[in-house]
């Protein structure tokens, strides 16, 4: 069954209900309905939704036989009947959402739509079943769900039936997630009430349109209770970003080319091909490895140029869809993360982030993250484990951040899982010391099956600078603190915390970016090819056995090197 048509206008201009600007109606069209002068996202029928997102000939509707049914015998003003015939007649739908099959790029999948047209795309038992149905269908056929909402939330006129709907859709998600089905989620405007709080917002990606709203409560209900003046863009898209609870904002025109990205890099392809290695191979026997001064460690490791996360990932995948927010309160840039493919392996990615410029560090923290980046960064990891992807850690912290409200936002919760998530993948897991790693806020990102360092990064339970303080109550001892400590990249391969040896371009990585991303992508490349074919049950109990071994008979030693350093004060 193809989608029904509803015509527009006939009227030539019309004025955008944002900044009033008159538009052309043709052009407007031709924009996918966004204002050519302040990009207001004006609202889209059922049926140009569909043709904005899917291929031409793709749709297949399905539901026929779904409408409503006056359960109450509700009567306000109007009674529910008569409202909904009106609704019927305005949209030419029998209620607010329809569901079916598409393709996007070629890529098949299953769709809910809901059109905000029909008495505020409110969810009755109607909409309630076509999303449920849409969710058994993905789940049968093993597709991709594609959930699109706009909405008021519950339809009063239907009572309890419609509360039900809220629990109704959500447990039929659960079904798909427990599947590791691929579920996204297009946030469109407005999506409040019993929608946002059920099957909007129960997605593996939450994606908006700009400017677009969504809430439990609405604006004017929240400013009334409250009695307090709301902040700027409340509850917008960009407000929902940066408080963690979208991944993704993004403008009309580049919806199909997102989506098309998001189904390609979460499908399982149907080979492991990756590319071939162009740098040299990690350095995996202690004797090979040449000792560096650590106070050399110290300065190339923190080098204000040095490739970052993000650096790396531009050089190492291709293809990568940056994924935001910890779904609690906030967005923290300090730790970056997303999905990429290298050669055909799709596979997420996690790492800390710092920048090069001052203005960089600053909004980034230093790369010191919050409770909200280790929330993030484990909810990336769980994605990962739900759609089979390979994960790659790159870490680079000072640790993670020591401030007041990372405290009271539980700092040692966030990092504590993050550890325990990890340890437990049942998909291959690499991490890459790339610059700095300090304590539990780079183990949080840590616990792999393949740990790697480069040639000029160290991994640390503390600091130097706060070890030398806090032993010897001098910070100016830190790099004797750092050769007590034995955080270099060959004394790490000789006690086995690491598995090996990213060689850097002369002078360090910061000297040749280019160098010293071929041989992390070098490293990684090698590391997977190991991991891949090993199965879920053998990569987690391998892993146990691994950081198992620390601090046993099986641990290896370092033999005594003497270092010239006074003894500490003792507290």
């Amino acid at each position: 069954m193809t989608a029904p048509t509803v015509t527009r206008s006939a009227t030539r201009w019309r004025k955008c209900p944002a900044c009033g600007a008159f538009l052309y109606d043709k052009r407007l069209a031709r924009d996918h309905y966004v204002c050519s002068e302040c990009k207001h996202h004006l609202r889209l029928s059922l049926s140009e939704r569909m043709a904005l997102l899917f291929d031409d000939g793709s749709v297949e509707l399905r539901g026929a036989d779904i409408g409503p049914r006056d359960v109450l015998g509700f009567v306000d003003s109007l009674p529910y009947p008569t409202r909904l015939e009106r609704a019927q007649r305005k949209t030419g739908q029998r209620d607010a959402a329809r569901y079916g099959t598409a393709a996007v790029d070629g890529r098949r999948l299953v769709f809910a739509v809901l059109d905000f047209a029909f008495m505020g795309g409110s969810m009755g038992a109607a909409v309630g079943e076509a999303v449920t149905r849409a969710a058994e269908l993905a789940l049968a056929e093993r597709l991709p769900l594609l959930l699109v909402t706009a909405s008021g939330g519950a339809r009063m006129q239907e009572g309890a039936i419609s509360l039900m709907q809220m629990a109704k859709t959500s447990q039929a998600l659960a079904r798909l997630h427990e599947a590791g089905v691929l579920v996204v989620c297009l946030v469109t405007d407005p999506t409040f009430g019993g929608v946002s709080a059920s099957f909007a917002t129960l997605g593996d990606v939450l994606v908006a349109e700009p400017g677009c709203r969504m809430g439990f409560a609405g604006p004017t209900v929240i400013a009334q209770t409250i009695a307090q003046e709301l902040p700027p863009g409340f509850q917008t898209a960009e407000f929902l970003l940066e408080h963690g609870m979208l991944d993704l904002v993004e403008p009309r025109e580049g919806l199909r080319a997102r989506l098309a990205a998001l189904l390609d890099l979460t499908e399982h392809p149907v080979t492991t091909w990756l590319p071939q290695p162009t740098g040299p191979r990690p350095i995996v026997d202690p004797s090979a490895a040449t000792d560096v001064a650590p106070s050399e460690v110290l300065a190339l490791a923190r080098h204000r140029e040095r490739p970052t996360t993000l650096d790396y990932v531009a050089a190492v995948f291709d293809d990568f869809v940056e994924l935001h927010g910890d779904r609690i309160g906030a967005d923290d840039p300090a730790i970056v993360g997303g999905l990429a493919r290298l050669g055909d392996v799709r596979l997420v990615v996690v790492g800390h982030q710092k920048g090069h410029s001052t203005t960089d560090l600053v909004a980034r923290n230093f790369g010191m993250p919050q409770p909200e980046g280790y929330r993030k960064a484990r909810r990336l990891f769980r994605l990962a484990a739900k759609l089979g992807l390979p994960v790659v850690t790159l870490i680079d912290t000072p640790g993670a951040y020591p401030g007041v409200a990372a405290e009271e936002h539980g700092q040692s919760v966030a990092i504590a899982e993050a550890i325990m998530e990890l340890s437990r993948l049942p998909v291959p897991v690499v991490a890459v010391v790339t610059g700095e790693g300090g304590s539990g806020g780079a183990l949080a990102l840590g616990v792999a099956d393949r740990v790697l360092v480069l040639e000029h990064g160290f991994y640390s339970v503390i600091s130097p600078e706060g070890c030398s303080t806090i032993l010897w109550h001098d910070a100016s001892k830190a790099v004797e603190a750092a050769a007590a400590l034995r955080l270099t990249a060959p004394d790490l391969l000789r006690l086995g915390v690491v598995d090996g040896i990213v060689p850097e371009p002369a002078g360090g990585a910061h000297c040749d970016p280019g160098e010293a991303a071929a041989n992390v992508q070098t490293a990684i490349i090698e590391a997977l090819g190991a991991l891949l074919p090993e199965t879920s049950a053998d990569l987690v109990a391998r892993r146990y056995r691994r950081f198992r071994a620390f601090g046993t008979a099986a641990q290896p030693l370092l033999e005594g090197r003497p270092h010239e350093l006074s003894d500490p004060v003792r507290p």
